[in-house]
């Protein structure tokens, strides 16, 4: 194969996973990053001897990383470990039950029988589902483009179409899940599911079911070193295969010429010829800041926005046992708060909130007797609401419903503290909106119409991360970073 001049905008995990495929496969691969530190939302900071992992916080999955240091011919122990963890989440409900969901699926059947009355039988035929569901469907659409016919001749297809029942389709996840269990407790804990691509359960379908296959079937784990570890090991291994980049130097346009890509103008009007560019950004910006076209980004608009987040990173001098690395507090109305997001664009006046606390598992994240709280509340995406007024009532909320629960003045114990929001979150990732997926899979065809990982129109762009095929989260981020590969790989043969 010859070499040729790709470029890549954007370093999150994606634009980072596909720089190191293409130049293992023997092309010039140059990155460029508007920020001056790579990763995109996978990134870190530390304040006031706190450390905090700045965006995504659960690791499923870890053969992905895997399968990129095989791919690079490369040790991936030399620069990444991770550890199974025996609790993938704790579950806080208003009725005062509380369940540890392990991540071995037999015991997380028992422990859902004892703490609120589940038929353990139940739940064990719902996982089994689940991943005959994500081994038999999921495994090609999440890992094939869905826009090349050649896909529907690959192996496992029949299968696949075959096993999408009219019913994964039709119903919404609530649905599924309610005639699937007894308790409210358990319909609502596996209706959360639906919020790790941004979306309604009370709307998406039930196919996002498969999704609990990869907590409580395959596992949950900590990646050492926190999150950050994941983007500084893909970062040195792109070093090591000789990617280039040029931090702090944002691209402007994406150049075309007769359908063709032929380049790139950075921040600094300079031109950079290429014959590939693989844009790691929002596509929605892609078409509408870097190539000047917003009839192609009005299209991307016809989905419907996935949620965004406020984020309160917050340094607590306390340690609370009862606390592990994921928690969720339950909203008392589900229901309610998804109507708020997606329909009302605002939050309830009882949001679920969710705390991840890595110091649990790396003491060195946190002053000792004191805990890192990265907590989390589902929003709607920006369309121009008052988030300093929203961010205040929610902090409000979060501290007064933690406090109740956790028998404990809260407010007293947040020692230093930093806030995220959709505008923050925009800006800093040019996440159009704040959306943190891109799209939501609120349709019941929406992963057909998620945008593809190519242009048809236009010879030489392609596209990863989450705004495209197949979705968003770390895991499906490197799916489309090997989709891409794989397509440039097909194109240049």
């Amino acid at each position: 194969m010859n070499s040729k001049k790709v470029i890549v905008i954007g370093s999150g995990v994606a634009g980072l996973a596909a720089a190191i495929r293409l130049a293992v496969q023997g092309h010039q691969v140059t990155v460029f990053e508007k920020n001056d530190y790579p990763g995109g939302k996978l990134s870190h900071f530390n304040l006031g001897g706190f450390s905090f992992d700045c965006g995504p916080s659960l690791f499923t999955q870890p053969q992905n990383i895997e399968d990129i240091f095989e791919y690079a011919q490369e040790p991936v122990e030399d620069y990444f470990s991770c550890t199974k963890i025996e609790i993938a989440c704790n579950y806080f409900f208003e009725s005062g039950k509380v369940v540890h969901a392990y991540s071995n699926a037999q015991k997380f059947s028992n422990e859902l029988q004892t703490k609120v009355g589940e038929d353990p039988v139940k739940v064990q035929n719902y996982l089994l589902n689940s991943a005959s569901m994500y081994n038999a469907i999921g495994t090609f659409f999440l890992d094939h483009s869905l826009h090349k016919l050649r896909s529907y001749f690959s192996k496992g297809v029949i299968n696949a179409l075959l096993q999408t029942k009219a019913s994964y389709l039709m119903n919404s996840m609530n649905k599924y899940n309610a005639d699937s269990f007894q308790s409210p407790e358990t319909i609502q804990l596996f209706n959360r599911y639906a919020t790790y691509n941004g979306s309604n359960p009370y709307t998406a379908p039930a196919m996002l079911a498969m999704i609990p296959h990869l907590e409580h079937n395959q596992g949950t784990y900590f990646p050492k070193g926190g999150m950050i570890s994941i983007t500084n090991a893909l970062y040195q291994l792109a070093i090591k295969k000789g990617v280039k980049f040029r931090f702090g130097d944002p691209i402007e346009e994406i150049i075309v010429s007769k359908d063709k890509v032929v380049g790139v103008k950075s921040s600094n009007a300079e031109i950079i010829e290429a014959d590939t560019v693989v844009s790691n950004m929002d596509v929605y910006y892609t078409y509408k800041k870097l190539m000047n076209n917003s009839i192609l980004a009005k299209k991307v608009l016809s989905q419907e926005r996935s949620s965004s987040a406020i984020i309160f990173y917050w340094g607590i001098n306390h340690v609370f046992d009862q606390l592990g690395l994921h928690n969720i507090f339950f909203s008392g109305d589900y229901k309610k708060e998804f109507d708020h997001i997606f329909n009302s664009k605002n939050l309830s006046d009882d949001p679920t909130i969710y705390i991840n606390i890595t110091s649990k598992c790396e003491s060195e994240h946190a002053p000792n007797g004191k805990e890192n709280w990265f907590v989390m509340v589902n929003a709607p995406h920006d369309v121009g609401q008052d988030w300093d007024q929203i961010k205040h009532q929610c902090r409000q909320q979060v501290i007064s419903k933690l406090s109740r629960l956790l028998k404990i003045n809260l407010e007293e114990l947040i020692e230093v503290e930093e806030t995220l929001d959709p505008t923050l979150i925009e800006s800093r990732t040019s996440s159009y909106t704040g959306s943190l997926y891109g799209t939501s899979s609120n349709s019941k065809l929406a992963a057909f119409f998620r945008h593809p990982n190519f242009k048809k129109s236009i010879k030489g762009l392609y596209f990863v991360g989450g705004s495209v095929h197949p979705g968003g989260g770390i895991p499906l981020c490197l799916k489309s970073a090997k989709i891409v590969s794989d397509l440039i790989r097909k194109e240049y043969e």
